[in-house]
C-alpha cells in the first residue's frame, strides 16, 4: 500500500519522530509476545497458540471493522489471495515457533531476518523489479551473514536452523503476493483475513505434519495435541493476543504518519531487544557465528533502506515496492523493503 502523505520542513520532524518510536515500541511489543510464545510452547502446541492468536484477531478486528465501516470490510472478494497468503504465513511461523525449544530466541529471529533479503530477490526476480550493483552487493553481504548465523560447518549446526529460514522464504513469497492486493483491501481488513485464515488453516496443518513426519514425544509443542485451558491460563492466552495486535496497531500507525523509507530501517531494533531479554530471562548468549552475522544482515538491511531513501529523494513520483512485514510473529503489519529503478 502507498505511503502517507509526506510533510515537508518543521511539520515533518513530529511526524517523523512519531513513526520511528511507534516502530520501536512496535517491535518491542513483538519481542515481548515471541518471548511470552516460547514461555507458552512448555505447555501449548504450537497450532494451538497460532488458532489462540486467530481468536482474538477475531474479538477485537471484526467489532473495529464495524465500528469504522467503509473502506474496510468482513466481505471481500480477494478472500482467496488471502487464504493463499494465510496458508503460506501459518505453514512459515509454525516453524518459526517450533525452532524456539531447539534454539535461542536470537538464532531464531536472526535467521529470520533474512527476509527482507529473500523479498528484494524475489520481486526482481518475479515482478521485475531492478536491482543495481549497489543493492545486488548489499544482497551478497546480508546472504553471506545468513550462512554465518546458520554456521553449517560448525560441530553445532542441527537441521532445525532450516525451519525459521523456511519462514522466512514462506513469508517473502505471501508479502510478494500481498502485491496482488495492493490498494485494493486496507490494512485492518487484510489483518483480519490473514490472522483469521491462518488460525483456520493451521488446525489441518498440525494434522498433516504429524502425520507425515515422526516427531518424537518428548517434542510435545510440536505434538497435534489441544490443551483446554482455565483460569489464568486463559488469560495468558488473551494476553499473547493482545500483546501482538497493539504490535501491530503501533507498526501500522508508523507507516501512516511518515515514510515507509526512513522507519523501516528500524524493525532491526527487534534483534538487539530480543537478545537481550533471552539473557535476561533464559540466559541465552548467541554465540560468535550468531553475532557476526546478525551484524552483517543488519547492515545489509540499513544499507538497503539507505538507498531506497536516497532514490526517493531524488524523484516526483513514487516507483514500485515491494510490500512485506518484517517483524517475527506478525505476518501483517505493512513494512516495506524497497528496491528502485535506479541503477546503481
Amino acid at each position: 500500500m502507498s505511503d502517507a502523505t509526506q510533510p515537508t520542513g518543521a511539520a515533518a520532524t513530529p511526524r517523523a519522530i512519531e513513526g520511528i518510536s511507534s516502530v520501536i515500541l512496535g517491535m518491542t511489543f513483538f519481542v515481548v509476545q515471541d518471548g511470552m510464545m516460547k514461555s507458552l510452547l512448555e505447555d501449548y502446541t504450537v497450532w494451538q497458540l497460532i488458532v489462540t492468536r486467530g481468536v482474538m484477531a477475531v474479538m477485537v478486528m471484526v467489532p473495529m471493522i464495524l465500528w469504522f465501516g467503509a473502506p474496510h470490510r468482513l466481505i471481500t472478494p480477494l478472500w482467496r489471495l488471502h487464504l493463499l497468503r494465510a496458508a503460506l504465513l501459518a505453514t512459515g511461523f509454525a516453524a518459526f515457533y517450533g525452532a524456539f525449544p531447539f534454539m535461542g530466541l536470537a538464532e531464531v529471529s536472526t535467521l529470520f531476518f533474512s527476509a527482507p533479503l529473500i523479498i528484494a530477490v524475489l520481486a526482481a526476480v518475479w515482478l521485475g523489479e531492478s536491482i543495481g550493483p549497489h543493492r545486488t552487493g548489499a544482497l551478497i553481504v546480508g546472504f553471506v551473514g545468513v550462512l554465518i548465523a546458520m554456521n553449517p560447518t560448525g560441530e553445532a549446526f542441527s537441521w532445525v536452523a532450516l525451519m525459521p529460514l523456511t519462514c522466512a522464504l514462506f513469508y517473502a513469497i505471501a508479502q510478494i503476493l500481498a502485491r496482488r492486493i495492493g490498494d485494493r483491501e486496507t490494512t485492518l481488513t487484510t489483518a483480519l483475513y490473514t490472522l483469521v485464515f491462518s488460525g483456520l488453516l493451521i488446525i489441518p496443518v498440525g494434522w498433516l505434519t504429524n502425520q507425515l513426519v515422526p516427531i518424537p514425544l518428548e517434542h510435545t509443542h510440536l505434538q497435534y495435541t489441544w490443551v483446554l485451558p482455565t483460569g489464568w491460563e486463559l488469560g495468558r492466552l488473551a494476553l499473547l493476543g493482545g500483546v501482538g495486535l497493539v504490535g501491530y496497531f503501533l507498526l501500522t500507525r508508523a507507516y501512516m504518519v511518515t515514510s515507509a523509507s526512513l522507519v523501516a530501517p528500524f524493525d532491526y531494533v527487534y534483534l538487539p531487544i530480543a537478545s537481550l531479554m533471552a539473557y535476561v530471562l533464559w540466559g541465552e548468549v548467541p554465540g560468535a557465528a550468531t553475532l557476526t552475522g546478525m551484524a552483517l544482515i543488519i547492515l545489509s538491511g540499513l544499507y538497503l533502506g539507505y538507498r531506497e531513501l536516497r532514490s526517493s529523494r531524488a524523484t516526483l513520483s513514487p516507483h514500485p515496492v515491494a510490500q512485506s512485514s518484517v517483524a517475527p510473529g506478525n505476518p501483517v503489519a505493512p513494512m516495506t523493503v524497497t528496491l528502485d529503478v535506479e541503477e546503481d
